[in-house]
């Protein structure tokens, strides 16, 4: 049985849908009563269980062979890379009391270093919460994703313009979601011996500026990339609803991104490239906020 945590998010519910149609058992880890039944409908089992539930995830991982593991933010934490540490113990003692004998890991581009990464320490921690137990561990750490722009797409049609943490010419390297999600499903389901590290990218890098650009073809009007200006980084921040101590650990991040020193490891690790191209991204979010929008 192949469990998969987070199995509402993005990339957790496609890796669910993925396997489905591989024909792969399996049961999806949700903390919300009220998305068992979208589980079901997709022909997966279903179990409720908060990473900070060490009883709740023990039960949910019963008769489970592979685990699929991420460590969520949610800008909202009081404690980020504390409650981190909590939520990964308590998955390692889940784990030490089933019969999973493999785990791959959702981490991210630069969880190599263990310090002055901000929200990406948190990959870090997950990369090294369970040395030591006796089962296969493989992790996959992506590119930055095309989705992150999209909470974007509101200020984008009302002005015109990007707003943006980064340099507007910044290249990054960037992939789509769902990519990372086949990505994931195939290494789940195929005979993995462990130890290994995948860097996932997409087609290109891109900046800003190419953002901007991909917006201004899907909704056929002009936009612009404006970087926000960094004194004004934690109001902004602050405004969407990020904790005092997110705003720190983004900030942190965010800076080494810049610096560069948040990049990819590019030594004994295994790179896959995505074949979705940020204006395919960008196209298909637009039209199905649209739909959405005449059918609201």
């Amino acid at each position: 049985m192949n469990i998969i945590q987070g199995a509402s998010g993005q990339v957790g519910s496609a890796v669910v849908a993925n396997l489905v149609k591989k024909g792969e058992p399996v049961k999806g880890i949700v903390r919300n009563r009220e998305k068992v039944e979208q589980l079901k409908k997709q022909g997966a089992e279903a179990a409720i269980a908060d990473v900070f539930d060490q009883q709740a995830l023990t039960e949910a991982l019963k008769n489970g062979s592979t685990l699929f593991v991420i460590t969520p933010e949610t800008g909202k934490g009081e404690d980020v890379i504390g409650d981190t540490k909590k939520s990964l113990t308590n998955i390692r003692e889940a784990i030490k009391k089933s019969k999973v004998k493999k785990m791959v890991g959702l981490s991210s581009m630069g969880a190599q270093y263990d310090k002055g990464t901000g929200n990406l320490l948190m990959s870090y921690l997950l990369e090294h919460a369970f040395n030591g137990l006796a089962i296969e561990q493989s992790y996959i750490r992506p590119a930055y994703y095309y989705s992150n722009w999209l909470a974007y797409l509101p200020v984008v049609k009302e002005s015109g313009t990007l707003p943006t943490f980064y340099p507007v010419d910044l290249s990054i390297p960037m992939i789509s979601p769902m990519d990372v999600a086949k990505f994931a499903s195939d290494i789940i389901s195929n005979d993995d011996s462990g130890g290994k590290i995948y860097e996932v990218y997409g087609p290109a890098s891109h900046t800003s500026a190419d953002v901007a650009d991909a917006f201004s073809k899907a909704l056929h009007r002009d936009v612009k990339a404006k970087q926000i200006p960094r004194h004004q980084w934690p109001s902004t921040l602050k405004k969407i609803g990020f904790s005092e101590d997110a705003i720190k650990n983004f900030i942190e991040m965010t800076d080494a991104v810049i610096a560069g020193s948040a990049h990819a490891e590019n030594e004994g690790t295994i790179v896959l490239k995505g074949n979705t191209t940020l204006q395919q991204y960008i196209n298909n979010a637009v039209t199905n906020s649209l739909l959405i929008q005449k059918e609201q």
